[in-house]
């Protein structure tokens, strides 16, 4: 009798869905994004992201071992300096605020992986992501004077007890100039996961209020990648990989899941999947105004991310989902 196949059959109980699910998520694949500020008690609500703050060292400490409790890894951490200017000394002083939450949480937490996003733009005055030009109102960032702005910041990072160095800047060549940096540091242990195939995206926005790094003019869309593009993202990382990368990133997650999948396949490396703030505040926009189940709608995404072929997913539900996944 027809149908002889019922693929019902193997949905018909709740055990019997888990025993033949393909894609299993679990608090090893998250890490929690953080934004370190100066100051101290400092924990400051980001209006766009409800439940995500700017936080000073020692609530960043406090936060770094909640985290750990609960069963995720590693965190990332962001910061917001006192005083920006053309040379993002913020990004690369030794008295830096990532320096500072670095070992202030290596030495809390030693056992948590810190990841030190290694960018400028949020310690330039202008908001980009390296050096311009002198009177350039375009936002053209000069590749190559900026790469060393970026050794000098991830051997700083490394030195301050970063574990994984992650460079976001979409600059040309920054793996190779970052590696050679750390290793004549004397960090050749140290892994940088590169910001492979980062989009100039319009899913940034609430981040820029979080990290205050909203550039004074123009884009970065001549250094981040055109949305319509994905046969460039393999060209991307196949460039980070021959410079030495250690695991891939894709950013943002949620629009971009093909191209995750296409780097998987692309490469042998592990891959991350950046869940960002955009992806985020709709869901929890949505959420609070009753329109969606939240758990079962950020379950099902983080789901989707890893079976798109992520091994690792950056997220600010990850607090929350390690709860739910518990």
């Amino acid at each position: 009798m027809f149908p002889i196949q019922r693929p019902r059959r193997l949905r018909s109980h709740p055990q019997l869905r888990r025993m033949v699910r393909e894609t299993i998520l679990t608090t090893n694949d998250l890490i929690y994004p953080l934004f370190a500020v100066p100051g101290n008690g400092i924990a400051k609500e980001v209006k766009s992201m409800p439940g995500v703050y700017q936080l000073s060292v020692d609530k960043i400490v406090e936060e770094a071992k909640e985290v750990y409790d609960l069963g995720i890894p590693a965190i990332i951490l962001f910061g917001i300096p006192e005083d920006k200017d053309a040379d993002a000394t913020g990004a690369w002083h030794d008295c830096g605020i990532v320096q500072k939450a670095a070992t202030a949480v290596k030495e809390s937490v030693p056992d948590l992986i810190v990841i030190a996003d290694t960018c400028l733009c949020e310690y330039t005055s202008h908001g980009h992501c390296g050096y311009l030009q002198v009177g350039d109102l375009t936002g053209r960032v000069l590749n190559d004077p900026t790469l060393e702005l970026l050794q000098k910041t991830a051997v700083s990072q490394a030195k301050a007890g970063a574990d994984i160095i992650a460079p976001s800047g979409m600059m040309d060549g920054f793996v190779y100039a970052i590696r050679t940096a750390l290793d004549e540091a004397g960090f050749q242990d140290t892994p940088i996961l590169s910001y492979a195939a980062k989009y100039a995206s319009a899913y940034y926005g609430p981040f820029r209020d979080a990290a205050e790094s909203t550039p004074q003019f123009g884009d970065r869309r001549t250094y981040q990648m055109d949305p319509g593009n994905s046969r460039e993202a393999i060209k991307e990382i196949e460039l980070d990989i021959a410079e030495g990368a250690d695991m891939l990133m894709v950013k943002p997650a949620l629009a971009y899941m093909d191209i995750i999948w296409r780097v998987k396949e692309a490469s042998n490396l592990p891959v991350a999947a950046y869940n960002v703030s955009g992806e985020y505040s709709m869901i929890k926009a949505a959420a609070l105004n009753g329109w969606i189940d939240e758990e079962r709608v950020v379950m099902e995404t983080l789901t989707g991310f890893k079976r798109a072929g992520a091994d690792l997913i950056l997220t600010y539900h990850a607090k929350d989902a390690a709860r739910w996944l518990r």
